[in-house]
């Protein structure tokens, strides 16, 4: 790795563990450079202000989700089989103190600047990026049989980030791997009661 790149990641680190602990706001480029163990300079030729470094960790993690698996409908795999995949991969990102953490930056962020909201609602992240193909080709091959697949889409994911998701980033409740798999159990159960085709 170059040193620049180098750098680069230590600011970045820096900045997401400052910024989640004090805010975007309270936290001073000069403490970001003594945490990241470079020059104020350095920042500063990496990073012009504090929103560009907010906008670089959220990029990062954008990119090191999107490089998760996708996972396709098998017609030769039961349907519940390949939802329950779906579900358990979605609960360990939303679980995850990595997605947690950027989570709560940006969270943060979004209440003193709305327009950031849309951009966290048009990211696809997780099974986002392929649900709605996964739904349709499952139609296409009887196994499914939805109307609205944008809306079904949603409906699956939201039930996840409902139960799982916003009780850990509030600390409502502290989740152990039981309780996700019954979440996880029911939220397949439940979609497929509704659009399983009737035999």
């Amino acid at each position: 790795m170059k040193l620049t790149d180098q750098k680069r990641r230590q600011i970045l680190d820096a900045a997401e563990e400052l910024f989640h602990s004090m805010g975007v706001e309270h936290t001073s480029m000069d403490q970001l450079a003594l945490q990241a163990k470079v020059s104020k300079r350095t920042v500063y030729n990496h990073f012009a202000t504090k929103d560009q470094l907010f906008q670089a960790i959220l990029q990062r993690m954008f990119d090191k989700l999107s490089q998760a698996s996708e996972i396709r409908f098998d017609a030769s795999l039961p349907i519940d089989q390949q939802l329950y995949k779906i579900a358990e991969d979605e609960v360990a990102m939303l679980s995850s103190d990595a997605f947690l953490r950027v989570a709560k930056i940006a969270i943060m962020q979004v209440m003193q600047r709305p327009e950031l909201a849309q951009l966290m609602n048009d990211s696809a992240l997780g099974c986002k990026r392929y649900m709605e193909s996964f739904l349709q080709d499952a139609c296409t091959a009887g196994a499914l049989q939805i109307a609205d697949i944008p809306f079904a889409s949603k409906q699956f994911v939201y039930q996840l980030k409902s139960f799982v998701f916003y009780p850990t980033l509030f600390g409502l409740e502290k989740q152990t791997a039981a309780t996700q798999r019954h979440i996880i159990n029911e939220a397949v159960a439940m979609f497929l009661a509704r659009y399983r085709p009737a035999k």
